[in-house]
């Protein structure tokens, strides 16, 4: 039972579930405001992937009224799984593992926890990348030699020997921050903060001057020459969109959990999140629609841009400042979770440092610089790719904690390896089999999309479900969870806890 001050009545079972980082927060810790969730959107949505997102679509055939319009469209439809699954952290102070036990078990909560930590290491990956490269666009220019060093990779690979000798440069200095501690990147955070805005805005006033005003930038037209070719881009691209924040979507718990209030954190998801991420597109938009004036082809990577610079001293500020904003939301956004993620697997062997390890590991195996080495790659496998795994997650904890609890959980079950969130040896079947059916009708169009299959070995229909993966996944899940879960009964009313707010 809880009290209306948020803290237990009787203490939280000793087990090896709970830990001081996974216990609740008190009421009276919850401090964060709306400003607060605003003012953290609008940090992580100014980064280098958020300009490559816009791009991406311009590049695709889009003109910037259509780019803008699908990534709002797409960030509003992920504000609803944002706003909801924020709920129960707000509520109960419980970070999104804990979460994640109501409805998988209290074993089972491995599995969403894990599919987020692969995703984690992923994007750690492209970062990485970004980071890398933007080094190797400086170092080129003191010394030329670096582009013409002789392929020491397969081709298979696609990677050229000084962007790579970059790359694993700049994944060493990751990994050193990780050894030192996530402490030591408090100052970069603070840098980045100031920075990557400005450096926005002079990118967009540079755009606007060579590319002789904004008029004739927003007068690129669309590439589609008809409807059909339109749609076939833009529901995949919406896709990629929301699949962008999907991560987020699951663990949103662990930010606001630490809320004062509902309202908080739903007022400031909505203030922070589509309005942050709509305008720093918008201007990845002008400067790519720019550079098709400009220069007679569309760059939709700002790296490649800013390596066209012909001012050595600019080129290499710019550089060195986009891969110390890159470090620093790489080791923040990227590393934390998915280390712990690890280190929960097996506390008494893996700890935090060497989680951050695996997690480095995992980042270069997805071989990230061909994930971005095009719009196609970026949007149709990466991006819609790890939606069909996090939607059907997000359906059946959304179904869980609203539809099946109302809203009402026992905070202390959630850490008790033999209570009623332990299901079937810590396992709820209901949850994994509606994850596998929600998983399952992307798989022919994810293994069409990289090829592994011929297109025509399945039927288009099935194959096209892919466009829709993340949305295909989220209800396919959620209703399959909740036709199995009909007959399970949760504790009366007269059994639940009190809480300070709902």
């Amino acid at each position: 039972m809880q009290s209306r001050t948020g803290e237990s009545q009787h203490p939280l079972p000793a087990s090896t579930l709970y830990s001081e980082d996974l216990a609740p927060i008190p009421v009276d810790k919850r401090t964060w405001t709306t400003w607060n969730y605003a003012a953290l959107w609008i940090s992580m949505s100014l980064c280098i992937p958020t300009y490559m997102l816009a791009s991406s679509l311009i590049e695709g055939g889009m003109n910037w009224w259509q780019a803008i319009l699908t990534i709002f469209l797409g960030n509003t439809i992920v504000l609803v799984p944002m706003v909801l699954n924020g709920h129960a952290g707000a509520k109960y102070g419980i970070p999104f593992p804990v979460l994640a036990r109501a409805s998988f078990g209290t074993s089972g909560a491995n599995i969403p926890a894990l599919l987020r930590a692969i995703v984690a290491c992923g994007w750690f990956g492209i970062q990485t990348w970004i980071g890398g490269f933007a080094l190797y666009q400086m170092f080129r220019l003191w010394m030329p030699a670096l582009e013409t060093l002789p392929p020491v990779f397969p081709a298979s690979f696609g990677l050229q020997t000084g962007p790579a000798i970059c790359f694993f440069l700049f994944w060493l200095l990751n990994m050193y921050v990780i050894y030192l501690g996530v402490e030591s990147i408090k100052k970069l955070l603070v840098f980045k903060a100031f920075f990557l805005p400005v450096a926005a805005l002079a990118l967009l006033f540079w755009a606007i001057s060579a590319g002789n005003g904004l008029g004739p930038i927003l007068e690129q037209p669309s590439k589609f020459v008809n409807t059909a070719d339109f749609f076939a881009f833009f529901f995949p691209a919406l896709t990629g969109m929301v699949g962008f924040w999907a991560t987020l979507s699951l663990n949103i718990p662990d930010f606001t959990r630490y809320a004062k209030s509902q309202k908080a954190q739903i007022k400031g998801q909505i203030i922070g999140l589509p309005p942050s991420m709509t305008l720093f597109s918008f201007i990845g938009v002008v400067v790519t629609s720019a550079t098709t004036i400009i220069y007679g082809t569309t760059i939709w990577d700002p790296l490649v841009l800013a390596g066209k610079f012909e001012n050595k001293l600019i080129v290499s500020l710019a550089m060195i400042a986009v891969a110390i904003s890159t470090l620093a939301t790489n080791i923040a956004a990227n590393m934390v979770s998915p280390a712990n993620d690890f280190a929960n697997l097996a506390p008494a062997k893996i700890n935090f440092r060497t989680g951050g390890y695996i997690t480095g590991v995992i980042g270069i195996l997805i071989f990230p610089w061909k994930l971005i080495a095009d719009p196609s790659g970026y949007i149709f496998t990466w991006l819609v790719g790890y939606s069909s795994l996090l939607g059907p997650v997000g359906g059946i904890m959304i179904a869980d904690y609203f539809f099946v609890r109302k809203q009402q959980l026992i905070t202390s079950e959630l850490y008790n390896a033999t209570g009623i969130y332990s299901f079937k040896n810590g396992f709820n079947p209901a949850a994994l089999v509606a994850l596998l059916l929600g998983i399952l009708p992307n798989v022919p169009g994810f293994l069409t999309t990289i090829q592994l299959i011929p297109a025509d070995s399945v039927p288009a229909w099935i194959s096209h479900l892919y466009n829709y993966a993340w949305f295909v996944g989220f209800l396919v899940s959620g209703l399959v969870y909740l036709a199995m879960m009909r007959s399970y009964q949760p504790l009366p009313s007269n059994e639940l806890p009190h809480v300070a707010f709902d």
